[in-house]
């Protein structure tokens, strides 16, 4: 089978073949891209918040209805609700706090490695907890130590700005404070700049502890903790770490418990890492669904417009087909020939659709950011139009293949 006469035919009827191969250029360089986007999603859905097991953690926000009290009623309430808790069945470990992990709501802070510097090196989320979160989320330990019981304070934030000396930060942070250092325990870093930037010392490092918002890049993982328990308002957040499987029934004791301890004058919300993580990727999620569908449509449309085309052309020259059959051409060189030249016209649309889908991609990285397109999604995109076009061209060529020569020139005048 030569590639001239095949060729020839194309020029001499090119709108159609041309049509076929815009849309294989048009259909690869999105899909490329589309799928492209749809593993970054994936991948940014399924990041590491630094939590272990997260299946097993909940947080629990309580308030009391009957309204507020003394510091030292506050925080006895407090105490005595913490207690309750680690004495639930099923409950590893307990940590008062103020925030949790990709809740999208918390506190954040400007911190600097310098109190002279004009602006703050980089924000972070702020975690107090005058408990273990180190224990009670699993967080890993690179450097230093957790927080004693001697080191936590308990603040009345409504007569005093006082707040602990030292933090344990993730390691992102300590090496964006100090990009140049080898240790970070026992550096001192400042809250804001100027001479009313207060400092704190780091004691610990953990590997990894998402912020609030788990944004997208080094931002998401900036993070520090400080052993402190802020009694301001009658509410308070729990988070608990259940054992493996436990966690649902955890939850209804811990509403019980809370429910009886307070004769029912307290609203309490718990909400699971789970529903957390789920919120937070909700859009991802759906972009990426959206994506793939995109992806799906986009390959039936031109899986569509190949048959079509094919069975069009099968029609038009079904005298030629049963002239070649006449002179001895067997199926099995119909089959091919229709093959072959689809073939062509998908690889033609396949080499436009590379450079459309580089093209595409530049100015998606230059405007959204986004990542650069992989080679690889270049070669499998190329794979598929070019198997698609192979499989949505045989039927019809074998269709082709299967007129005999008496039915092809039948009215033939």
């Amino acid at each position: 089978m030569e590639f001239r006469p095949i060729l020839s035919s194309l020029l001499r009827n090119r709108t159609g073949p041309l049509l076929v191969a815009v849309q294989v250029a048009l259909s690869l360089a999105i899909l490329a891209n589309a799928l492209h986007i749809v593993s970054v999603r994936q991948a940014v859905v399924s990041r590491p918040s630094g939590v272990e097991r997260e299946s097993d953690i909940f947080h629990v926000r309580v308030a009391d209805l009957r309204g507020g009290g003394t510091f030292n009623e506050v925080l006895a309430g407090q105490k005595r609700q913490l207690e309750l808790l680690r004495a639930v069945p099923g409950v590893e470990s307990v940590a008062q706090t103020n925030q949790v992990p990709l809740s999208q709501s918390g506190n954040n802070t400007g911190l600097a490695a310098d109190r002279r510097q004009v602006r703050p090196t980089t924000g972070a989320s702020f975690y107090v907890s005058p408990d273990s979160l180190v224990r009670t989320w699993g967080l890993k330990l690179v450097e230093g130590r957790d927080f004693l019981p001697t080191e936590v304070l308990d603040i009345d934030t409504k007569t005093s700005t006082e707040q602990a000396r030292i933090a344990i930060v993730t390691l992102p942070l300590a090496r964006k404070l100090w990009p140049d250092a080898s240790s970070y325990v026992g550096k001192t870093f400042y809250f804001g700049t100027g001479d009313t930037a207060e400092p704190a010392r780091v004691t610990g490092v953990v590997e990894r502890l998402q912020s609030t918002s788990a944004e997208l890049g080094e931002r998401g993982e900036m993070s520090l903790i400080m052993p402190m328990r802020r009694v301001n308002e009658p509410r308070a957040m729990y988070t608990l770490r259940t054992e493996p499987g436990q966690r649902e029934r955890v939850i209804k004791e811990v509403e019980e418990t809370l429910r009886k301890d307070a004769n029912n004058h307290v609203m309490i919300r718990p909400k699971t890492f789970d529903a957390d993580r789920k919120d937070r990727y909700r859009a991802d999620r759906g972009l990426a669904w959206m994506l793939v569908t995109v992806s799906v449509l986009l390959m039936l449309v031109t899986a569509s417009g190949i048959v079509g085309m094919a069975s069009l052309w099968v029609t038009q020259r079904r005298k030629q087909i049963g002239v070649r059959r006449a002179l001895g051409a067997r199926r099995i060189d119909i089959l091919r020939y229709f093959i072959l030249e689809n073939v062509m016209i998908t690889s033609a649309g396949v080499a436009a659709g590379l450079l459309g889908a580089l093209a595409l991609n530049h100015l998606l990285v230059s405007t959204l950011e986004l990542a650069r397109l992989p080679a690889g999604y270049l070669v499998g995109g190329a794979a598929i139009f070019l198997a698609l076009g192979i499989a949505a061209v045989y039927g019809p060529a074998w269709r082709a293949a299967s007129i005999s020569p008496a039915t092809a020139t039948r009215g033939v005048v």
